[in-house]
């Protein structure tokens, strides 16, 4: 008898769960429905706009292979033009290293102002990759060597000489120049000896740091030795016995 009263008890349980999820499909079944259908076509339009992105970077990267090809081959005209459109019209990626390439270009025209312009209109831009954006401003730092002057130069290299940056290397390399340029013989022989003592520093970059200090030491010595005096003249004798006199003309 108690069996049956629980089998009675779950079955009316059972009825009235039934009865109240009814009741609440009928009320918000409809939102269900509309949620449900706003994530298939969320996740699709998602795909969908993926699926866009990859073809436009795949194209993007085919183009942009064909103006290297072109700018090796000296067609500069061809070359500019496809980067061009690129840096307009092209992902977000492809656009930024179409704009680096014409920068690069520019700098290999001699118009110096206009890649250093170029480059730090780059590095300024929102969103791009950090390691682009660092070498867009070292690259611009490097073009102002010859202007900028030491504090303008520390400002644009503090960062870029940090431990943790791709380009430290560089950065302390070019820091050391505007030091020498700027005549700060200790902050240019620190930045030197700073690659010197660094294992990871790039050959070339190394032997450029070497050859640095070499200039630095040279320097030093010159201004630590003393300064020879100039040889004086003989003078003149004033003895009249000491002139030498004409030798007699003999009789004829």
């Amino acid at each position: 008898m108690v069996d049956q009263r629980d089998v009675l008890a779950r079955e009316v349980d059972e009825e009235l769960r039934r009865e109240q999820l009814l009741k609440l499909w009928e009320k918000y079944g409809i939102f269900v429905i509309a949620a449900f259908a706003l994530i298939v076509i969320g996740v699709g339009g998602y795909k969908y706009l993926e699926h866009r992105a990859a073809v436009a970077a795949e194209a993007a990267g085919a183009r942009f292979v064909a103006a290297s090809r072109d700018a090796a081959q000296k067609k500069t005209a061809e070359a500019q033009k496809t980067l061009e459109d690129i840096a307009a019209n092209g992902p977000p990626g492809y656009a930024t290293l179409a704009r680096l390439r014409l920068a690069a270009a520019d700098q290999a025209a001699g118009k110096t102002a206009e890649a250093a312009a170029a480059y730090e209109t780059i590095s300024t831009q929102r969103g791009i990759d950090l390691l682009l954006s660092d070498y867009a401003r070292l690259q611009a730092a490097m073009l102002r060597l010859d202007t900028a002057g030491w504090t303008d130069m520390q400002n644009r290299l503090i960062d870029l000489v940090a431990e943790e940056n791709a380009w430290r290397f560089s950065a302390r390399e070019l820091l050391g120049l505007a030091a020498h340029k700027a005549g700060k013989a200790e902050e240019a022989r620190r930045e030197f000896q700073r690659l010197l003592s660094d294992r990871n520093t790039p050959p070339g970059i190394a032997e450029r740091a070497r050859i640095m200090m070499a200039v630095l030491t040279e320097a030093d010595l010159a201004r630590a030795a003393p300064a020879t005096p100039a040889p004086q003249p003989a003078a003149a004798p004033t003895d009249e016995k000491a002139k030498v006199k004409p030798a007699d003309k003999k009789p004829k």
